[in-house]
């Protein structure tokens, strides 16, 4: 069975930096596109960023980019994500998904993603 399984998290200070990964398993990782996503506590689920099945494509949310990066390795069949330059506002759970079809990139949204991970926290000290 499919399975997503986040490390990384932790508590940091203001201006710090996590590297968070995703270990999958059960599918043919190098096929879907993955992507982040994150709720902080009271909020909805909302994207983080998206890489494409190969790599070749990648997609941020306003509030982050230039300060995270998302990477994959599809022979280790896992995606990364390095965030930099980390603010409070980032806190929350973050969790890694699978696209639903292969081959298929550029959804921001949560319904286009078929499995998830557990979630890893992230908690960011002012």
């Amino acid at each position: 069975q499919v399975q997503l399984v986040e490390s990384g998290g932790g508590l940091v200070q203001a201006g710090g930096s996590l590297r968070l990964s995703c270990a999958a398993s059960g599918f043919t990782f190098s096929s879907y596109a993955m992507a982040w996503f994150r709720q902080a506590p009271g909020k909805e689920r909302e994207f983080v960023a998206q890489i494409s099945w190969a790599g070749g494509n990648t997609y941020y949310t306003e509030s982050v980019k230039g300060r995270f990066t998302i990477s994959r390795d599809n022979a280790k069949s896992t995606v990364y994500l390095q965030m930099n330059s980390l603010k409070p506002e980032d806190t929350a759970v973050y969790y890694c998904a699978a696209s639903l079809s292969r081959y298929y990139s550029g959804s921001r949204e949560a319904v286009d993603f078929g499995s998830w991970g557990q979630g890893t926290q992230v908690t960011v000290s002012s």
